[in-house]
């Protein structure tokens, strides 16, 4: 029997079904827990889309090549057979290839042992119309992916990439860093079993989800819900990646923070919002550059912070002063024993640190990916690290004001703590 297509595409997928109709978006990242219908969706995304356009075709991509059969092949079985296709397509085993007879369409299912390799791929007829690369996170990094879509999306007419995946449990993990980048041709989706009719999960599949909350609620939320709840390291756990409300962003003062970059690092500056009453604490804008001449540094904060105090750096007082020559109000910030410590733990003190990835790409990767040390046997060492926290020290100067207005003897008792470096540097 014939499904109705609103029988297999789950309601959390519409959305994106008619975003990809319309031409929406070139890259669709579905990111879900275990049962969450990514993969069913994507293969029939992929059948129907070679019924629409006889000159499209499809390749799949998993890490392993020997992985394909048992999953993104038999996935695809799935799709064509409840479409009521599967009369209309030729199995081939070796090389694993399905061939829709009427048009000599094909679906080509590839390994990325060698990303290399995928530049010999041909077409007789027709172009590559999708790309899925499934289970993204076995992929070694972005280079691989870039490797095999400049060797695939060629030739004229729309294309459409597809990449599912479980998040990774670690916000440092490539895959989970590079979902936060933001790109007008990109859609993120996130999806999990609770949004899929529990008929097509069966009892036996809801019944293990329960028993796993019951439990162990941490490795629940990561397999069943999709959440990336971390190894237990990080140091901040108070941060919440989220759209800012509109009285966040309309909030009176705001306070500005400019870490200076050295060589290949990068000169920082981001503008911080804070509600003493609530402990909370947001982003609302950042620049970020690599060797940026000092008069466009000046224009990029001059254009984010006006005349308020930008807060920076005082081990650069050269730039410092370079900065004001060209009408930016920055001074420097102090100097003290264990003052990192102290600035970091208050902010791991506050309520909720909020970054929208959106708004500010560079200081929501940093924060979500700022963790202790591992040390010997599963533990962490208690010192924090000094790299890759270019925007995190930039905060700290943005706050140095109202940290220090606790009361001095609250960062003087921090100077026992694991030292790093000073408040400023």
């Amino acid at each position: 029997m014939i499904a109705r297509l609103s029988e297999l595409i789950a309601p959390a997928y519409r959305e994106v079904h008619r975003d990809l109709l319309g031409g929406g978006h070139r890259e669709y990242w579905l990111r879900g827990g275990r049962g969450s219908g990514k993969s069913s969706f994507v293969s029939l995304e992929i059948a129907l889309g070679l019924l629409r356009d006889p000159t499209a075709n499809a390749v799949i991509y998993r890490k392993v090549a020997a992985t394909l059969r048992e999953s993104v092949y038999e996935q695809m079985l799935w799709a064509i057979e409840r479409l009521g296709l599967g009369a209309h397509f030729r199995r081939k085993l070796s090389p694993l290839e399905l061939e829709y007879l009427p048009t000599g369409q094909r679906v080509l299912f590839r390994g990325a042992d060698d990303p290399g390799k995928s530049k010999s791929i041909k077409l007789a007829r027709g172009r590559f119309a999708y790309l899925w690369f499934e289970e993204l996170a076995e992929f070694s990094g972005m280079d691989d992916i870039r490797t095999i879509r400049a060797s695939i999306l060629r030739g004229e007419g729309r294309a459409a990439v597809f990449y599912t995946y479980n998040p990774p449990i670690s916000q440092a993990n490539w895959v989970n860093e590079e979902a936060l980048a933001v790109r007008p041709d990109r859609l993120v989706h996130e999806s999990t079993y609770l949004d899929v009719p529990p008929q097509w999960l069966g009892g036996d599949f809801l019944a293990e989800a329960e028993t796993l909350r019951q439990s162990n609620e941490r490795a629940y939320r990561h397999m069943y819900l999709g959440e990336v709840t971390g190894t237990g390291g990080q140091v901040f756990e108070n941060l919440a990646l989220r759209p800012l409300t509109g009285e966040e962003l309309s909030a009176g003062r705001a306070y500005n923070g400019l870490d200076f970059g050295f060589a290949v690092d990068p000169d920082a500056f981001v503008r911080v919002g804070y509600d003493p009453r609530t402990r909370r604490l947001w982003l609302l804008d950042e620049f970020w550059g690599v060797r940026t001449p000092a008069e466009r540094l000046a224009e990029e904060v001059a254009q984010r912070a006006g005349d308020e105090v930008v807060r920076c750096d005082s081990a650069e007082p050269r730039m410092i002063r370079q900065l004001r020559d060209f009408g930016v109000n920055a001074v420097g910030v102090r100097k003290g024993a264990g003052s990192v410590a102290g600035g970091l733990r208050w902010l791991q003190e506050r309520a909720e640190i909020a970054i929208d990835p959106a708004r500010c790409p560079q200081a929501a990767r940093e924060f979500s990916a700022y963790a202790y040390p591992a040390g010997a046997g599963g533990t962490f060492l208690a010192e924090f690290p000094d790299r890759d926290n270019h925007t995190i020290d930039a905060v700290r100067y943005a706050m140095e004001e109202v940290a220090l207005g606790r009361g001095a003897h609250t960062i003087a008792r921090q100077r026992d703590a694991p030292r790093g470096r000073s408040w400023n540097q």
